[in-house]
């Protein structure tokens, strides 16, 4: 009983030096740890807040001239011109067709003028048609509007554009002369160019 006794107790003792030695070894373990020192980071400032970015507006682009649609004094004094040396087209009796003499008073400046007046696309230029004495008031002013159509359609063939080509009959209001001949008749029977008379 004894010797169990002695057991017992060294075995406490044992036991109680064991434990001993493990908290010895953990505080140790606890003092080796250094404590975390102070931070040495410089405190960066919070960052400024950004302005708003304004993007400039751009210089508005300066209008481009406006080129004027329609001729000075010089350029309307040269289609005058022209169409004074333009001879009237001339048709046969009771008929709108382009004869070649007709044709060939038409063609003889109308390539000029068509040079000129594709640059001024708002001057306009009137088609007239006319006729002699015979016949109804209405019929002529039916067939003096054929004989004006008729020579507008030749004038675009060369080139004049459509929109600067308007037409109007007077029929038989207007002779070029007042004899009950042929030879005025003839004169009668005709087309004529003239600039349109808004413009003037």
């Amino acid at each position: 009983m004894k010797y169990s006794s002695r057991l017992v107790i060294l075995a406490v003792a044992v036991a109680a030096m064991i434990g001993a030695g493990c908290a010895k070894k953990k505080v140790a373990a606890q003092a080796a740890t250094p404590p975390a020192p102070p931070s040495t980071a410089v405190q960066q400032p919070a960052p400024a807040p950004q302005e708003a970015r304004v993007t400039p507006t751009p210089a508005p682009t300066p209008a481009a001239p406006q080129v004027s649609r329609m001729p000075n004094a010089q350029t309307r004094a040269r289609i005058d011109t022209l169409l004074s040396r333009i001879e009237d087209a001339y048709f046969d009796y009771d008929k709108h067709t382009l004869r070649p003499d007709a044709i060939k008073a038409l063609e003889a400046d109308s390539t000029e003028l068509r040079d000129i007046l594709k640059d001024y696309p708002d001057y306009k230029l009137t088609v007239e048609g006319h006729c002699d004495e015979r016949g109804s008031a209405e019929y002529n002013m039916a067939l003096g509007q054929e004989r004006a159509d008729a020579a507008k359609g030749y004038l675009v063939q060369v080139g004049i554009p459509s929109g600067q080509l308007s037409t109007v009959s007077y029929g038989k209001e207007k002779p070029m002369c007042d004899e009950h001949d042929e030879v005025c008749w003839q004169k009668n029977r005709r087309i004529h160019i003239v600039a349109d008379s808004q413009q003037r």
